[in-house]
């Protein structure tokens, strides 16, 4: 029985409180002494200059510790037990500030992700009233989870408490550190995604911040989308002429409600339009020796750009160096590409182009800054450039 860590757990000492409740200062330390048990006993409690607390009880009449309050259960050594741990829990609730972790290490590693991350825990189990969510502030997206567990859970010892936090890793990295020293494969998550790590001070807090830094930024991510289009086969520049919705091949996880910016491949080489996904996962099977597809979702003309704003180059600086797919931008992309104040082009189009539910193929094609490749848009043969697919 560990009658301190039971009582004081989770919790850290005001120092200021603890003067004034009658701690006396010697050198870092602080000491506090109390008769109690009709005077027969006295609880000594120190808290050192790293804000342990330690305590023993001792017999007057003998002037030795009485250690059979941590082993017995008799009615003498109930009532000094009682009589102990209610002198600590006055002390606690007078002098000691709620915490929501037990360990240096673990408090250090929250106290980084809030100050880089804006992250605060958030504790969503009633069962589990001490594990802490850390989520990724634009996707909501959980990075770290913080939670104490018996030792025998991550190959350590049993019946002793430990702090781990689990953070997304890739598989690779999970199978070069599971078993290295402060590791473990992952606790309470999916071992294929995510790695535990064990905060008792085996490992330095820097490479613990460089896995959540990587957590992180697998998390950070927008529901923003970017996918290129190819003018040399269709005529995708007119595409919303007569119409602000259209069907496209969806191979990736978009979403209804995301943001798409449609890149238009050479002589373009720019984001020419930005829309919304309205509807996704429709079903549409379609095969050939070029092309096979079974889902398509619609999209919904939100805005036109000018040619010359959202060009290759410009995308180049926020770090998007090839678009060979349909991908996800990260939260900083999407917000340097919101800070620029583009104007509307002038509806000078006048092409005709109306969905009417044919299939119409993008092929593979080199082009001067990348490959595009399997992406597909749906509208009547008559827009497309090459009749010869009709």
């Amino acid at each position: 029985m560990d009658i301190i860590s039971d009582v004081f757990r989770k919790t850290r000492p005001d120092r200021k409180k603890l003067k004034k409740f009658g701690f006396m200062e010697e050198g870092d330390c602080l000491f506090y002494e109390r008769e109690f048990a009709d005077g027969a006993f006295l609880a000594k409690i120190t808290v050192d200059e790293n804000d342990a607390v330690t305590g023993k009880v001792i017999e007057k009449e003998l002037d030795e510790e009485y250690v059979n309050i941590y082993s017995q259960y008799g009615a003498f050594v109930n009532q000094v037990r009682e009589g102990y741990i209610s002198i600590l829990e006055e002390i606690r609730d007078a002098c000691f500030v709620k915490d929501d972790f037990l360990f240096p290490q673990t408090k250090r590693i929250v106290s980084h992700i809030k100050k880089q991350y804006g992250a605060r825990p958030e504790f969503l189990w009633k069962k589990f009233p001490d594990y802490a969510v850390f989520r990724e502030k634009g996707s909501g997206k959980w990075f770290a989870i913080v939670m104490n567990v018996d030792g025998s859970k991550v190959s350590l010892e049993k019946k002793k408490e430990y702090e781990i936090i689990d953070v997304r890793c890739d598989k690779k990295m999970i199978d070069a550190l599971k078993d290295e020293k402060g590791f473990h494969e992952a606790y309470h998550m999916n071992k294929d995604s995510w790695l535990s790590i064990v905060l008792d001070e085996s490992l330095d807090d820097e490479v613990i911040f460089s896995l959540i830094e990587q957590s992180h930024d697998v998390t950070d991510v927008s529901d923003h989308w970017i996918i290129p289009a190819n003018p040399e086969y269709y005529d995708v520049v007119h595409c919303f002429d007569h119409s602000d919705s259209q069907l496209w091949k969806q191979s990736s996880d978009i979403h209804v409600g995301d943001i798409v910016y449609m890149y238009v491949a050479s002589p373009y080489s720019a984001i020419l339009y930005k829309c919304m996904a309205e509807e996704t996962d429709i079903p549409y099977e379609y095969k050939d020796k070029k092309v096979s597809m079974n889902r398509v979702m619609r999209l919904r003309l939100l805005k036109r750009f000018d040619p010359k704003k959202y060009t290759f180059a410009y995308l180049n600086t926020l770090g998007i160096r090839a678009i060979r797919g349909p991908r996800r931008l990260k939260k900083e992309m999407v917000e340097k590409l919101g800070s620029f104040e583009f104007e509307e082009v002038d509806t000078a189009f006048s092409f005709i182009c109306e969905i009417q539910g044919k299939a119409v193929r993008f092929f593979d094609r080199e082009t001067d800054f990348f490959r595009i490749s399997e992406i597909f848009v749906f509208f009547d043969p008559y827009c497309r450039k090459d009749r010869s697919f009709e």
